[in-house]
């Protein structure tokens, strides 16, 4: 063993030696070797010189292929890491400028393909970071190396090796977002185009003339079919990429139409008929793929650009005569086992799929791009001249002349529907043997519709049937009428037309008598059990389930009958494929706004049963979140009318939380179920707490290690359950408070939904949360200096709840030990931190004037907590700002505090928080001090100013003034509910009549000075007349 790799790797000097001694142990198959290795070169490539040294090993043919292969992805994942200049560590521009410059010739040059790949994504990871600024002549020199490669008398392995190194750097210039890097690639590819499509011509030309006229060079023809089909993989990119009109290009029209010439020639070649080996046709298949490619990617990014390039209709004519001779054949196709794992697994250009298929497929999308251009053009935000307007505009009437035309969508629209909506001998094949994956596979997700011809064919029909209505509507009725009967027995043909009528139910609504339909045909066919008549049960479900939410009117005792009929296991026509479509589709029934759950309940138990049981049957997990949804959706459209099945719903959760293991989305959709049907429920939910709690407390532990998965969902749920918990089952939910600590951290994720649950519990069990308070208050006083203002006002709420509890529940005493708690976890001290600088902030302009963070809506309930204290008692309030303060004068932080509160009353809208703050003011007269005395002019502007928004001038009874406990109370009173209205009902701004409260304390104060002309003397005197009498006008004295 050698020393490089059994001592610690800092001993180890960097070497050409040491290097490759331990990257053959890193490659090797001894574990100790492998672990010191790796070690070592994780040590190593900090070091100057490590990347530039791994590069010489890897360019050294002769060593070892795996010993090559470890330093290759060394390098690769080292320009991930360290290439940039920003980076820790970051490579020295020397070391930068070796590593290019041999990059290309190595690679050139290498034998081995997966090396040679390697090394290309590693040159395009480097040009994607350095071109054009760092290496501006990246471009100019692969194409400079592809020209030498291109020469007759060099190894043509050169060659393919240039165009694999174009063909990575080429895409990862693609997929780049600066404009820099595109203005750059785009400035570049006409000298791209140049050199590739040479080589391009050239290639093809020499394979085809091969195979054509039976050449005697099969080795070279089969090299130049590989070239050529880089080449065009190249040229796919480019032409993509390249020009943002690539129709006013005439080098890039003149490669538009070579290959659609070559389209034809190839497609020709590809056909089994042609003789030629398999592997050559399959390569051939392959340069098909990618020129369809080309076609239907260029017609989806630049409609305009398309239709105007040369032979464009022509080429969408050529398309849809393979799409109709693809479909005389569509649904006979031989069968292909497991085709669903096939088609999962098939590569980005579909290799797996038969030609026929891809290019049908492409056809499709081909024909779509082209309704979107002349029907729903995209928007586009840039500047538009008058010639992009111009080309635009031509470009629509182009295709709408030329392709689109109304025979034209008439003959598309009947060979979709007959041909393309059949299921076919493989879909009948994997109903039966992988019926769940079938079944998933035929509801698509996103793009899915894409890889699909059947589903593509449905998305092009809508889409014409939506656009030709009028004169489609007609043909597509024809067909309808033709098999809407229980006479004609072709359940295939039956299920594709049924398939169109569904797909059309928002153009043909109020052109067919659904109702009719729904009572003479479908409910009698549901019930038929004939051979084949599952494909039609399938059908029928979907087809409901998309015409109950378009068509008013029809009969949903039927309906609700049908489904209870289609998920009825005990009928053997209702496979697995029925049941699990009609629970998706269940769904539909329940959302539009008819649905009413009196209509509903007579079969709302078997329903939910047949429901329930095949969510527990199916084994997809897609499936049963599916099926969940479903169940989660009736919930929520039943709202209370679902509680007489509750017990239904809740009794088979438990089983299948177990059975869902590690399947985190299925226990998220079983805790949303659980959080709709809480919320229903209301007070009832109660008898649910004992499954719930545990519950939520496994899900919402912090030591959980399903926390990450759950805690939204989980917080949903806690919510719901605190929201609907009545009086006596409070002390249930008591024991998940010490899961809110971690959640009221700053920059939580749940940070917001921990405050409301917060106050929330601050309503349910007061006594208990203040009992807690300490452990709170050190988050809420991180929380006040670092979190956002939606964050800080939930914490100023809750705090300034928990003082009018404290006062509720053990008057001044507990108050008393609040505010001390208070003022031990420095709340109070950052309070009057936050004031002080807003007061400054206020007293500074200029240059040199400071800016305050405070908002203002967060100092108005700043100031409402010191109205809380010093409503409640003022020499409680006086000891605790003094307490808060201890370094500063009373006088001076008064002064300076009142100075800010008056200026800040303007800013104070809400007229609840406005009386608070001015019912205090008002109780600070009490002390008779000059610091107060001297605001009596603010105090009489506030004063008339709050008398005017609280009283009528009829009544004269102070709006906020609530005097019968009992006016609040609603029905069915939650837990919260009551400690809400409890808390209102003796809170000062409800208790108190304003203006007397006033009255009271100017006369005290008046007395307290030495009578009426004392005061007017000392006071009054120095009161704006105008204030004066507008005072006098609201009537306090």
């Amino acid at each position: 063993m050698s020393f490089a790799i059994e001592v610690p790797g800092e001993v180890n000097p960097l070497s050409i030696e040491t290097l490759y001694r331990t990257l053959t142990a890193a490659a090797s198959s001894h574990p100790h070797q492998i672990k010191s290795g790796t070690l070592q070169l994780q040590h190593w490539e900090k070091q100057p010189g490590y990347y530039s040294c791994l590069q010489t090993i890897f360019t050294d043919f002769s060593l070892p292929l795996e010993v090559r292969h470890l330093c290759i992805i060394q390098l690769k994942n080292g320009i991930d890491k360290y290439w940039r200049k920003t980076a820790p560590n970051a490579l020295k521009k020397e070391e930068k400028d070796q590593i290019r410059a041999r990059s290309i010739e190595s690679g050139t040059r290498e034998p081995d393909i997966r090396l040679a790949l390697q090394n290309a994504l590693m040159i395009a990871k480097i040009v994607r970071y350095e071109y054009p600024l760092e290496w501006p002549d990246a471009i100019s020199s692969i194409m400079s190396n592809l020209r030498s490669a291109h020469q007759p008398d060099r190894n043509p392995l050169e060659l393919t090796r240039a165009l694999l190194i174009l063909l990575n750097v080429i895409k990862e210039l693609s997929t780049a977002r600066i404009q820099r890097t595109r203005a750059s690639l785009q400035a570049a590819a006409m000298e791209v185009l140049q050199v590739l499509g040479r080589i391009y011509i050239d290639k093809v030309q020499n394979w085809m003339n091969f195979f054509q006229q039976s050449g005697d060079d099969e080795g070279g023809a089969i090299d130049s079919v590989e070239q050529s089909l880089i080449a065009l993989r190249v040229l796919r990119r480019l032409l993509i990429v390249g020009w943002d009109f690539p129709n006013r290009s005439p080098e890039v029209e003149h490669v538009w139409v070579l290959l659609i010439s070559h389209f034809k020639d190839m497609l020709a070649l590809a056909d089994e008929s042609s003789g030629l080996h398999t592997h050559v046709r399959r390569l051939v298949e392959k340069h098909l793929r990618q020129i369809a490619k080309l076609h239907q990617t260029l017609a989806r990014n630049y409609p305009a650009g398309f239709a105007l390039l040369p032979n464009s209709t022509h080429l969408v004519s050529a398309y849809w005569s393979l799409i109709d001779q693809f479909g005389s054949t569509f649904t006979s196709q031989p069968l292909v086992a497991s085709a669903g794992k096939n088609e999962a697994h098939q590569d980005t250009d579909g290799g797996n799929v038969p030609i026929m298929e891809y290019l049908s497929l492409k056809g499709l999308l081909l024909l779509r791009a082209c309704v979107k251009m002349v029907f729903n053009p995209a928007q586009s935000m840039r500047y538009s001249q008058p010639q992009d307007r111009a080309e635009r505009a031509r470009s629509r009437e182009i295709i709408k002349r030329d392709v689109l035309t109304e025979e034209f969508a008439s003959t598309m629209v009947q060979t979709l529907v007959t041909r393309f909506f059949l299921l076919r001998r493989q879909d009948l094949y994997d109903w039966e043997e992988e019926p769940e994956e079938w079944e998933k596979r035929e509801q698509g997700q996103d793009d899915a519709w894409e890889f699909s011809v059947r589903s593509c064919a449905e998305k092009l029909f809508l889409e014409l049937i939506l656009n030709y209505n009028a004169q489609l509507v007609q043909i597509l009725l024809t067909v309808f009428f033709g098999v809407a009967s229980m006479q004609d027995t072709n359940v295939i043909l039956k299920d594709s037309v049924y398939g169109a009528i569904g797909l059309g139910a928002s153009v043909l609504e109020d052109k067919v008598d659904f109702s009719s339909f729904l009572k003479s045909t479908l409910a009698k066919e549901v019930q038929i059990n004939q051979p084949g008549y599952n494909v039609l049960r399938r059908r029928i479900a979907i087809l409901l389930g998309q015409w109950l939410p378009v068509k008013e009117g029809l009969d949903r005792p039927l309906v609700y009958q049908i489904f209870q009929h289609l998920l009825d296991k005990r009928d053997p026509m209702n496979d697995i494929i029925v049941r699990i479509t009609a629970g998706r589709q269940l769904k539909n029934i329940i959302i539009p706004f008819e649905f009413t759950i009196a209509g509903f309940e007579p079969y709302c138990a078997t329903i939910l049963g047949h429901l329930t049981a095949l969510i527990e049957e199916v084994e997809l997990t897609e499936t049963k979140l599916a099926l969940l949804n479903t169940l989660s959706t009736l919930v929520q459209s039943a709202e209370d009318g679902i509680n007489p099945f509750a017990d239904q719903i809740v009794s088979f959760l438990p089983s299948l939380w177990e059975q869902a293991g590690d399947e985190f989305l299925m226990k998220q959709s079983i805790l949303g179920i659980l959080s709709s049907l809480m919320a229903s429920m209301k007070g009832n939910s109660r008898k649910y707490h004992s499954l719930l709690i545990p519950l939520i407390d496994s899900s919402v532990n912090n030591d959980s290690p399903t926390r990450v998965y759950l805690l939204e969902d989980a917080i949903d749920l806690w919510a719901t359950v605190l929201q609907q918990t009545p009086t006596d089952g409070v002390a249930a939910v008591v024991p998940l408070v010490p899961h809110l600590f971690p959640m009221l951290e700053a920059g939580s994720d749940t940070l917001r939904r921990g405050l409301d649950i917060t106050e929330t519990y601050f309503y349910l069990a007061p006594s208990q949360m203040l009992a807690s308070i300490e452990m709170f208050l050190p988050s809420f006083v991180s929380l006040l200096e670092t979190a956002k203002r939606e964050a800080t006002g939930s914490v100023l709420s809750i705090v300034e709840l928990a003082i009018r509890s404290a006062l509720q529940l053990g008057g001044l005493d507990r108050l008393a030990t609040l505010t001390s708690q208070l003022l031990q976890s420095n709340f109070l001290q950052t309070l009057l931190s936050g004031l002080r600088g807003a007061h400054q902030a206020h007293e500074s302009s200029g240059p040199n004037g400071r800016r305050t963070w405070l908002d203002v809506l967060i100092e108005a309930d700043y100031l409402s907590i010191l109205s809380r204290l010093a409503l409640a008692d003022l020499t409680l309030f006086i000891d605790a700002m003094k307490a808060a303060a201890p370094n500063e004068q009373f006088n001076t932080l008064i002064t300076w505090l009142l100075r800010e509160w008056f200026r800040h009353l303007d800013n104070i809208s809400h007229p609840e928080k406005k009386k608070l703050n001015c019912l205090a003011l008002t109780a600070l007269l009490q002390t008779g001090q000059s610091w107060i005395m001297e605001h009596l002019q603010d105090l009489m502007a506030v004063w008339t100013e709050v008398a005017l928004e609280l009283y009528d001038d009829d009544s004269n009874l102070d709006c906020l003034l609530y005097t019968d406990p009992d006016a609040l109370k609603g029905e069915d009173e939650t837990a919260e509910q009551e400690g809400q209205r409890k808390l209102i009902f003796v809170d000062p701004v409800h208790r108190l009549d304003f203006k007397l409260f006033v009255r009271e304390h100017l006369q005290h104060t008046i007395a307290s000075s030495g009578g009426d002309k004392a005061f007017l003397a000392e006071w009054v005197v120095n009161v704006d007349r105008d204030v004066l009498q507008e005072f006098e006008k609201v009537g306090i004295l």
